[in-house]
């Protein structure tokens, strides 16, 4: 049992929110849940979260890495590193894209091994908070995200195929 003590961080800007989300990627030890809008401005191109989520799929072959859009455009063909790590663990990475009527939903959160997550209040809002050791917020958290993966659709290939 952990018993690190709960933590909860206030974020208040969009530099915040990406410092966070770098520190849950380095706490994930088997599972990554990562919700956006479209994960522009979101830091998920840089080299550091590229190394860490790279160093996370490659430390078990059981470690997965879930990541969920309203809009995946940007991941597809403005986000090379996402999709490198897609290409290299095809069988432990997943993008998927939420079907229109889940569209509604604006609160991006993200959920390490049930036990840590940052969540925004809102896509146009940088505020949000960023918590440590509380299991019981980040089961709630990774409930809301298996229920929203299991109607969406896989939206970003591994593999480009073409004639």
């Amino acid at each position: 049992m952990n018993n690190a003590p709960l933590q909860h961080t206030k974020l208040e800007g969009n530099s915040d929110y990406v410092a966070a989300l770098n520190l849950l990627c380095t706490l994930a030890q088997q599972h990554l849940y990562l919700f956006e809008k479209n994960y522009a401005d979101a830091g998920y191109n840089a080299l550091e979260r590229y190394e860490t989520l790279r160093k996370f799929l490659l430390s078990s072959p059981s470690n997965r890495l879930f990541v969920l859009a309203h809009d995946t455009r940007y991941l597809a063909t403005q986000c090379p590193r996402m999709t490198m790590l897609l290409r290299q663990f095809s069988a432990s990475m997943f993008i998927h894209q939420t079907p229109k009527n889940l569209q509604h939903l604006t609160e991006p959160f993200a959920v390490a091994d049930a036990a840590h997550y940052v969540r925004r209040f809102h896509f146009d809002d940088t505020r949000g908070i960023a918590a440590q050791n509380d299991p019981e917020n980040a089961l709630a958290l990774r409930s809301r995200f298996l229920e929203m993966w299991s109607v969406s659709l896989p939206a970003v290939p591994a593999t480009t195929l073409g004639l």
